[in-house]
């Protein structure tokens, strides 16, 4: 499956030095079973209305909980929580 996780950051967030170290976060996910591949997509807009940021990652449906336990995930979420002030969840085989 494709596990999407979209992003808006906070109001003056430099999104762009945001993105090799979200990167180097999200390619550790990589050690865990049943994911495969993770993308990591700069908006190329910079319309108010318009996300930032969007994680894909090709996984396993099984490897869903263990993602959501591992240390990457709860890294990525106590290192930039506060600076997200949107975010989308989509799932999708």
């Amino acid at each position: 499956m494709k596990h999407h996780i979209i992003v808006k950051f906070t109001e003056g967030t430099d999104v762009k030095a945001l993105v090799e170290p979200v990167r180097k976060i999200f390619e550790e996910t990589l050690c865990i079973p049943g994911i495969h591949a993770v993308d990591i997509l700069l908006s190329n807009s910079d319309r108010a209305n318009r996300y930032d940021l969007m994680i894909v990652m090709d996984m396993e449906k099984e490897a869903l909980p263990a993602y959501d336990i591992s240390a990457p995930h709860l890294r990525w979420k106590s290192e930039y929580g506060d600076r997200i002030a949107k975010k989308a969840i989509f799932d999708c085989d």
